[in-house]
């Protein structure tokens, strides 16, 4: 799959302007993901096609499959340590798998689960879930949420390197368009296209508050 890009304000028509959503670009295949880097975690990365060298195995790494939230995170690649912005293709199947074991990062009461059994599944899993609000090109928070998904341990190994159809280094386009971000020239920003993603499972639908309806 060859990541397509498409303006921003033509796809904003088209969003949910609320709710829980993975919003992200995906095929049948696969679905893209992002990461930032200082240059030689990044460089690594997408010479190798794998994640080695300088990466940390041992630390739990978080993956965004939605482009704007990380450019919330890593201030458009100018962030110290965030300069290299990766596009990581994952399997379809990895992803579901991460997701499928993935435990909430802080507790809350519609968990249906006591306060123990989420410790006790917090302690055990390598898989974290969290929901934050959503950002637009400026930063602005939205009432859409976002999900990012951290990993460690198995997960980690198994996402540096098989789990991994494709890396791709993003950085020069992630320059390009902040600069209209900067001018506020909205109407000239290209982003990812993306959608949101619903998994085909509707219990693991249900576990992350996620459904086709667009709020």
């Amino acid at each position: 799959m060859k990541i397509e890009f498409k303006k921003y304000d033509e796809q904003i028509v088209e969003w949910p302007k609320s709710g829980y959503h993975i919003m992200a670009q995906y095929d049948e295949e696969e679905i893209i993901v992002y990461q930032s880097y200082r240059k030689e975690i990044g460089e690594f990365a997408a010479k190798n096609q794998y994640f080695g060298g300088a990466f940390s195995l041992d630390r739990m790494t978080w993956i965004k499959p939605n482009f704007l939230w990380m450019m919330y995170r890593n201030g458009w690649g100018t962030k110290e340590g965030q300069e290299t912005v990766l596009a990581i293709h994952l399997k379809i199947s990895a992803f579901n798998k991460y997701l499928q074991n993935a435990v909430y990062s802080s507790y809350s009461s519609s968990l249906e689960m006591s306060h123990e059994e989420w410790q006790t599944q917090v302690k055990t899993s390598s898989v974290r879930l969290q929901w934050d609000p959503d950002h637009d090109p400026y930063g602005n928070k939205l009432e859409r949420r976002a999900i990012q998904i951290g990993l460690r341990d198995d997960f980690i190994k198994s996402f540096a390197k098989e789990d991994i159809v494709l890396i791709e280094d993003i950085s020069e386009f992630v320059k390009e368009q902040y600069e209209f971000v900067q001018n506020k020239q909205l109407e000239k920003l290209m982003i990812p296209a993306e959608k949101p993603f619903l998994f085909k499972d509707e219990e693991l639908n249900k576990k992350l508050k996620i459904s086709g309806n667009h709020e």
